[in-house]
């Protein structure tokens, strides 16, 4: 038997009634969409490019990887074109380095044959070369809230000439944690001008925050995010936190699930560092992005992924919307995500560009909560596997969390790469290259007990269980 069941058929979509050949853009524009082989937009283009081209704010919502960004970026760089002038006029807000990096990367291509010029923003590099980019004059700023806050009390960029402004994932940049800033940014910047905000989930709470400042608005798209990409086959595994590492290990060993490039995901940087370590040890090509690596490295392992240098890219949240790589067949959470909307965001990395593809959920009972959250919010009952010939009783060998030390003791600070000096959390074995995925024969089997969760769940108390949802207290959400 496989391990995921097909992916869902894909709901038939209202048709596009233009190509982008017959929209009449400037003939830059027109040439570097041909040299992208873009023909027909997708849905959410198809929607949104309409009213954005004809500068009315738009507020747009779809599944991760339907193609939001040329949604957005595609007007913007037709009203620079139109309409000559001097000075920064457009300002794409993103609330990650990577995700900044990745549409710059798509602007570039689309102003390929224009003289508009380009430049993202964002923490963890020299300030010197942003500073010298910004005064020599640019078009399009795509910028991190941090560092262009950083910028603007420097007087390093001038934004009298502004015309558009865009926030790309909204839900993220108007949660608790970056509301402050962004509205540090919307008081440098002018008031008369073309909003466009795009996400893939758009909750009630921050479409009030959004009337903030948007004009009426023109609403597209999937009125609430929470529902995955029709082309992404899921699965859950419910197994021993303690035990998720080794089960990682055996479906990237197992031919017939076929894992040949995977990004995984964990709740905190220690464990990200830890899992890399094991999976290394194992014999598998890993590396690991998140907040407290250097840019450098940031940037190095998200290049050796996509070139297939590593197989497997242990990332935090933060890749959850940064990462876009069309070929992306495989998404593991090793952890569950605490917020629904990010288990959307994780699955989207794949079945991009119309491919389809995988995520896999290791799932401890500790985390059942989370699950119960994750169907409800995309109204969805996720399918139970295990992985046969895999033991789920198997002694563990390392721990993927160290011991907190006692109140009052030595250091509470984190190491940003990670120690080596403990043991693998797991080796694969020649019995796991040829398991194969069977039905659970109950619905605790592979889990080995009840949740732990009576009643109302508190948040999650700190402790060392591998991969049981006790992981202690979150860490503050970076701003750069």
């Amino acid at each position: 038997m496989t391990v995921l069941d097909a992916p869902r058929p894909t709901p038939t979509d209202s048709p596009t009634s233009f190509t982008f050949q017959e929209m009449q853009l400037p003939a830059p524009l027109r040439t570097a969409i041909d040299a992208l082989n873009y023909t027909t937009p997708t849905e959410i283009q198809g929607l949104a490019l309409p009213p954005a081209r004809q500068g009315k704010d738009v507020l747009g919502t779809a599944a991760t990887g339907s193609g939001k960004t040329v949604a957005f970026l595609l007007p913007v760089i037709e009203r620079l074109l139109t309409q000559r002038a001097r000075g920064t006029r457009a300002l794409v807000l993103a609330p990650t380095r990577e995700l900044a990096a990745q549409i710059e990367e798509v602007a570039q291509a689309l102003i390929a044959k224009t003289h508009l010029k380009v430049v993202s923003i964002f923490g963890g590099v020299s300030q010197g070369p942003q500073q010298k980019a910004l005064r020599a004059g640019i078009d399009i700023v795509i910028a991190t809230p941090g560092r262009l806050l950083d910028h603007i009390g420097q007087g390093n960029i001038n934004f009298s000439a502004l015309e558009v402004l865009v926030l790309d994932e909204a839900d993220r940049m108007l949660d608790l944690g970056f509301l402050p800033d962004i509205r540090r940014v919307l008081r440098a910047i002018p008031a008369q001008r073309q909003t466009l905000l795009f996400s893939a989930t758009m909750p009630d709470s921050i479409l009030k925050l959004a009337g903030e400042f948007q004009q009426n608005p023109v609403r597209v798209g999937v009125k609430h995010g929470g529902r995955t990409n029709d082309k992404i086959a899921e699965a859950l595994f419910p197994v021993h936190g303690e035990l998720k590492a080794k089960l990682l290990i055996g479906l990237l060993a197992d031919a017939e699930v076929n894992m040949d490039s995977v990004l995984v995901f964990t709740r905190t940087k220690h464990r990200a560092n830890r899992l890399t370590e094991q999976l290394v040890n194992a014999g598998i090509s890993a590396e690991r992005i998140h907040g407290n690596r250097s840019q450098n490295a940031r940037t190095e392992a998200l290049a050796g992924f996509k070139s297939g240098k590593y197989r497997v890219l242990v990332a935090t949240d933060i890749a959850a919307r940064g990462i876009d790589i069309d070929s992306l067949g495989h998404v593991v959470n090793f952890d569950v995500p605490v917020a629904a909307e990010d288990y959307v965001h994780r699955a989207g990395r794949t079945a991009r560009a119309g491919k389809s593809g995988t995520a896999f959920t290791l799932v401890s009972p500790q985390e059942e909560d989370e699950i119960r959250s994750i169907e409800r919010f995309t109204k969805r009952t996720l399918s139970r596997r295990t992985l046969e010939g895999f033991d789920y009783h198997a002694k563990v060998e390392g721990k993927l969390e160290q011991p907190r030390p006692a109140q009052g003791g030595r250091g509470g600070g984190r190491s940003q790469q990670g120690g080596r000096g403990g043991q693998s959390g797991g080796q694969s074995s020649s019995g796991q290259s040829q398991a194969r995925a069977s039905q659970p024969r109950s619905s605790g089997q592979a889990g080995g007990g009840q949740s732990g969760s009576q009643g109302q769940r508190p948040s999650r108390p700190a402790g060392n269980d591998i991969g049981g949802g006790r992981v202690g207290p979150q860490p503050a959400r970076r701003r750069r």
